[in-house]
């Protein structure tokens, strides 16, 4: 496969599960054959949430697929990940989901335009199943409203 130059990998169901408050963005520090892993696409972090060990921010249960050019030096795909972030950013968050019982999930994996690999982290709440029902019902009557604006128009 390829290396693919911007690559943008999204946590679909995020926006879904949870009800985002705040954005971040984040640098990730990776090992040896992960940036090379992730500039071909191999990466997911659909399962995949953020927690606080001694202040400092990892994202846990992110997957990497192993480099497939690498040798014996591979890294490991299910690692966790140190996030890089200003202390004062890192001293709110961590304020905000001890007193709050909020989460913190990665929403987007991308590179930046000097191939660095960033993350695009949220501070969020989780959603009850009634507002999830809510949502699926919005969707549905905007898709039915199309569809008579479009019938209507023919």
């Amino acid at each position: 496969m390829a290396i693919q130059k911007n690559v943008k990998i999204k946590n679909r169901k995020a926006r879904f599960e949870y009800e985002i408050l705040d954005t971040f963005t984040a640098g990730i520090v990776l090992r040896g054959t992960e940036i090379k892993a992730i500039r071909e696409g191999k990466a997911s972090i659909a399962e995949s949430f953020c927690e606080f060990s001694n202040s400092e921010l990892f994202v846990i249960n992110m997957t990497v697929q192993e480099y497939s050019h690498a040798t014996h030096y591979n890294h490991a795909p299910k690692s966790e990940r140190k996030l890089l972030l200003n202390r004062s950013e890192l001293k709110k968050l961590e304020k905000e989901v001890k007193n709050s019982g909020l989460t913190i999930i990665p929403l987007v994996l991308f590179t930046n335009d000097k191939g660095f690999a960033k993350v695009e982290i949220a501070l969020a709440k989780g959603k009850k199943e009634y507002d999830k029902r809510e949502v699926i019902k919005d969707r549905d009557s905007k898709k039915q409203l199309s569809r008579i604006k479009k019938a209507f128009n023919n």
